[in-house]
């Protein structure tokens, strides 16, 4: 082996690793070789300067990172109850979906209604009620489509309120079927709900004057 390779081996050593050689051949050669020996005594000079070497001053970072810290972590109890709430209400909106298809399916498939109305009366209110229940279903199973099933749903729901009221004043319609949309109105208040508590979760958008500040 030539100097180089016994250089390495003395500065592996120095380091605590093994040095690939017996540690006796090194130590002759280092005996032998007054290059090497003198390398290998300045290597340990450098070492021993470098690790007992004062550190330099560090300043005390403690305050400022405990002041940059937000006075309330997310999480918690606000987020627990939150989720429960979210959860209740995506439940709750499956369950109207559901019970409103159920309740289109008898006038699609035999195509009876109510008040004896005619077959494809009867299909055409079935089609509606389905489509009610499958939006209910959506919004329940994603909640972001919370916001554009409800201009659909609310004006649906608006309108048939109105009409239903006229009708019952003038007799036109008998009280348990206006009671039947009331389901209805219950599902178009939930995803109403929905989508209230998805605009509340979305960030606020940082103008790009802001942004280039920062």
């Amino acid at each position: 082996m030539q100097c180089p390779g016994f250089r390495e081996a003395a500065s592996a050593r120095l380091d605590g690793e093994s040095p690939g050689v017996p540690v006796a051949e090194l130590d002759a050669h280092l005996a032998g070789c007054a290059a090497c020996a003198t390398w290998a005594a300045d290597a340990s000079a450098v070492t021993r300067r470098a690790r007992l070497a004062p550190a330099p001053p560090v300043p005390d970072l403690t305050v400022a990172v405990l002041t940059a810290l937000p006075r309330q972590l997310p999480g918690g109890a606000a987020a627990a109850r939150a989720r429960v709430a979210t959860s209740a209400l995506r439940l709750a909106l499956l369950a109207v979906g559901a019970a409103q298809a159920l309740m289109a399916w008898p006038a699609l498939v035999t195509g009876a209604a109510a008040m004896s109305a005619p077959v494809h009366m009867a299909h055409e209110t079935g089609a509606w009620n389905l489509a009610a229940g499958a939006a209910f279903v959506a919004v329940a199973a994603a909640p972001r489509l919370a916001a554009g099933a409800l201009p659909f749903l609310g004006t649906f729901a608006v309108l048939l309120t109105f009409l239903t009221t006229r009708d019952l004043a003038a007799g036109h319609v008998h009280a348990d079927r206006a009671v039947a949309h009331l389901l209805l109105l219950a599902g178009v208040t939930l995803v109403a709900a929905a989508a209230w508590r998805g605009r509340r979760r979305t960030p606020t958008a940082v103008p790009a004057a802001e942004r280039v500040a920062a």
